[in-house]
């Protein structure tokens, strides 16, 4: 981070949550095992993004793994004979990955997913909730299933295929195998590739990029793009006129006007 960062309440050992400069960081800490994700930490997940949707100096969201070894390798199974044995158990533990997914996918503001190493399974699930994916050139993903014998619903699968394509995501499913950042990339799996030695300065600066512009048109573009994602009868065609109108009627458009006709840099302040 360019600046110090400040944490937030919400912070635990596990996950650990900061902003600095108009970004929210969301790093999962657990790197002795390859940042595998527990119950408590999807707990958290939730929390976190709570916080970082009601504190208006958070612009955008940059998630991460400790370590360097692994963004994540998934749900953390030396825990599921004790948080998942009985059928009570299962659905409590599956309301909180759920909370987790939806908390990052709902969430209004723009998710970028730096991923260092390994991210495969519920690690790779987690990275699709976000916007956007910029991986290390060492990076690795899969989706093991057909390794374990496990099956996906339609809805979990739904922001694989909307991503890369029926064709790309069969091959991952398929083969079980791993896939390089360069094969990751093709698919438009990943959007960028970056040398490790410089993922963690290029993400700082694309997230203030973004922080530095019009809240309301960025928020108002990722409503829209998710609206069309969604099959036609179920958009909601008003809700994007709304943010759309929201956008010309704010302060910062005026603020957009007058900062490009006095050639500065604009001040926007998302209202």
């Amino acid at each position: 981070m360019n600046a110090p960062a400040t944490a937030l309440p919400v912070s635990t050992d596990k996950i650990i949550a900061a902003k600095s400069a108009g970004v929210g960081y969301l790093r999962l800490n657990q790197p002795e095992k390859h940042n595998a994700i527990s119950y408590s930490m999807w707990v958290a997940i939730a929390d976190t993004m709570k916080a970082f949707q009601d504190d208006d100096e958070v612009r955008v969201v940059v998630m991460s793994g400790e370590g360097g070894r692994a963004f994540s390798a998934g749900a953390d199974i030396s825990e599921f004979s004790e948080k998942r044995n009985t059928e009570a158990q299962i659905e409590v533990y599956e309301a909180a990955g759920r909370a987790a997914y939806d908390a990052i996918t709902s969430f209004p503001k723009p998710v970028i997913a730096r991923i260092e190493g390994y991210c495969v399974g519920g690690g790779l699930a987690v990275a699709l909730c976000a916007d956007l994916r910029i991986v290390s050139d060492d990076s690795r993903f899969g989706i093991p299933a057909a390794k374990l014998g496990l099956g996906y619903s339609h809805k979990s699968l739904r922001p694989l295929v909307d991503l890369v394509g029926p064709t790309n995501a069969k091959e991952i499913l398929f083969t079980a195998r791993r896939f390089t950042a360069s094969e990751a990339q093709r698919m438009g799996l990943v959007n960028q590739v970056m040398p490790r030695g410089e993922i963690e300065a290029f993400v700082n600066d694309y997230a203030q990029t973004i922080a530095a512009n019009a809240p309301l048109t960025v928020q108002a573009c990722k409503t829209v793009v998710a609206e069309l994602l969604k099959d036609p009868e179920a958009r909601d065609t008003d809700l994007c006129d709304r943010v759309v109108d929201a956008c010309f009627a704010s302060r910062d458009y005026k603020e957009g006007r007058a900062a490009f006709m006095e050639k500065r840099a604009p001040r926007f302040t998302g209202s």
